[in-house]
């Protein structure tokens, strides 16, 4: 099930418009960290290594690029990472940008005003706690993500209420284990998903590992998930 994906250089992955388009966000990450401390992954290689290729190298394990012209969702955006590198690689896409964080989601929205996007952005400033249960956003989602967000058996009772029957989530985990592989089909099982594929990577300049489980769902999941406010992080599946 283990799939390495060897680290390449960005400039081979990326466009001219797509670096330009990274420039940019770097500059205004950074000017917006001058007030509000947004992230320290912002200089050199923690900006394009751990915050860039690490958001999209598994939007490349497929050199079709079929991932795009999506409805994507990154829940606990933070500063735009995932979602933002997302919209920047596959501008066909819908993108909403989920964070409870005012703090965050204001930043988020200078973002976009400053890069102006091809993308249709929407940033939504609540806990998916709540949007989870909203008809509008519920079962709605060709793709969805978390990073740096929770434990994987949390993320995935977030991602899975939001994913379509054919949709896919991408849970970003650092170390991955068997004994975390037989947690998450525990939880996957009680909210009606399974794991779709695992894969992994190294970051260049000794980042780290990297893995991406992939989910999906089986049935439609329960209507009682996501539980409520912080009770999936507190009470992991």
């Amino acid at each position: 099930m283990m799939q390495i994906l060897h680290s390449e250089d960005l400039s081979k992955i990326l466009s001219t418009k797509e670096v330009e388009l990274f420039q940019k966000l770097q500059k205004s990450i950074s000017e917006i960290n001058n007030n509000t401390n947004l992230t320290r992954l912002v200089k050199g290689d923690d900006y394009w290594i751990s915050q860039v290729y690490d958001s999209i190298w598994p939007f490349y394990l497929n050199p079709n690029k079929l991932l795009d012209g999506k409805k994507f969702i990154d829940i606990g955006s933070g500063c735009g990472f995932p979602g933002l590198a997302y919209a920047i690689t596959h501008p066909n896409s819908e993108v909403y940008l989920v964070d409870s964080s005012r703090k965050k989601t204001d930043a988020l929205k200078q973002i976009i005003d400053d890069l102006n996007f091809s993308n249709n952005i929407f940033v939504i400033n609540d806990r998916i706690e709540n949007i989870a249960h909203n008809a509008s956003f519920r079962n709605n989602f060709d793709i969805g993500t978390t990073r740096a967000v929770g434990s994987p058996s949390t993320v995935a009772e977030y991602i899975l209420p939001m994913l379509n029957m054919s949709g896919l989530g991408l849970l970003y985990c650092g170390k991955w284990e068997k004994k975390d592989e037989i947690k998450i089909k525990n939880s996957l099982e009680i909210l009606k998903g399974s794991i779709a594929d695992i894969k992994k990577t190294q970051l260049p300049h000794r980042k780290g590992d990297r893995n991406i489980i992939f989910i999906k769902p089986e049935q439609k999941c329960p209507d009682s998930y996501p539980r409520g406010r912080g009770k999936p992080a507190k009470y992991p599946l």
